[in-house]
């Protein structure tokens, strides 16, 4: 029988992060150990509140699955979110172990390769997103949280500090219809990539009425397979997040589903360590966007963390995952 055990992790982050809904100083993570006599795969997730989720919610929903529980049954014993997606990915390594192979050879894909990633700057005064800016112009792309009134100076001053790094804006929900068709022309001007999810979930259906001279990139608003009939024709990409899929199961899923459809796809995380972005990195494969900078948003990571270099993010070690 696998035996599961949840244990909750605090992760120091190397500064302030702050995104429009609010701050944080350190990533409080759940860990999913799956045992099977000396065999042990693990995974990690970080409960999310905008999702009615939280580390007490999660571990109960994961302590209460039965001792038997196979990633199969796993799919519809629990809804997509962040207590399947710890659980997904540790059975996950716990089968590659019990099979001897890479979890990337066990799905017939072909071996990982690193990926560029994007960088995100924390929520700031303008003259704060200049420096921080300045200070990682070095990186190919940038992601800035934006969502505010005063969002326009951040952009510019992102820009003045970066002016040859790629952009990529994210709201958080933080903008009307308005707001984003009177920003839209500058973001262009701006050299600005892509944006995601400009308007609430749920209070998105404006966007199939109104002008996108830019790709749009639907965050809250997808989650699963489930999600994609309400896309139509408002977005253009879709992000992918284990945490909202439930998993590297339907993560993968979703991405061949989505690019079956026509959505270009961008692969991003919470707030989490190695091991939660690792699994991540085989749906990264071939993503227009990828925006796993977790790790390097953290003062300590896990033992054997991914590495991090001009190239991306490489995929992780055996030791780490998979």
């Amino acid at each position: 029988m696998t035996k599961l055990t949840v244990t909750s992790e605090s992760f120091r982050l190397a500064e302030v992060f702050t995104i429009s809904r609010g701050s944080r100083t350190e990533a409080k993570v759940l860990t999913v150990r799956a045992t099977d006599g000396d065999l042990m795969g693990w995974g990690e997730c970080v409960p999310y509140a905008r999702y009615g989720e939280s580390l007490e919610s999660v571990a109960d929903e994961i302590m209460a699955l039965p001792e038997d529980i196979t990633r199969a049954s796993l799919q519809e014993a629990l809804h997509p979110g962040a207590a399947r997606n710890a659980v997904d990915c540790a059975l996950w390594d716990l089968e590659a172990k019990r099979a001897g192979k890479r979890v990337w050879q066990m799905l017939d894909l072909p071996a990982p390769i690193p990926m560029i990633t994007a960088y995100t700057l924390s929520l700031g005064t303008p003259e704060s997103m200049q420096a921080a800016a300045a200070k990682h112009a070095h990186r190919p792309l940038l992601k800035i949280k934006l969502g505010t009134p005063d969002d326009m100076a951040r952009l510019e001053a992102v820009r003045r500090g970066a002016p040859k790094s790629k952009i990529i804006v994210d709201a958080n929900e933080g903008w009307s219809a308005e707001v984003y068709s009177d920003l839209a022309p500058h973001l262009v001007r701006l050299g600005v990539q892509l944006v995601e999810q400009p308007l609430p979930a749920g209070q998105d259906d404006m966007l199939a009425e109104i002008e996108r001279p830019l790709p749009v990139c639907a965050d809250e608003s997808c989650h699963d397979r489930a999600s994609l009939p309400d896309l139509k024709g408002k977005y253009d990409v879709i992000n992918i997040k284990l945490d909202k899929t439930g998993g590297l199961t339907e993560a993968l899923e979703l991405r061949n589903a989505a690019r079956a459809e026509g959505y270009g796809i961008m692969v991003g995380c919470m707030v989490g360590t190695s091991l939660a972005m690792a699994p991540a990195v085989l749906v990264a494969q071939g993503a227009r966007v990828v925006d796993l900078d977790g790790p390097l948003l953290l003062a300590e990571d896990r033992d054997e963390p991914l590495k991090f270099d001009a190239q991306g993010v490489h995929p992780p070690v055996r030791a780490l995952w998979g």
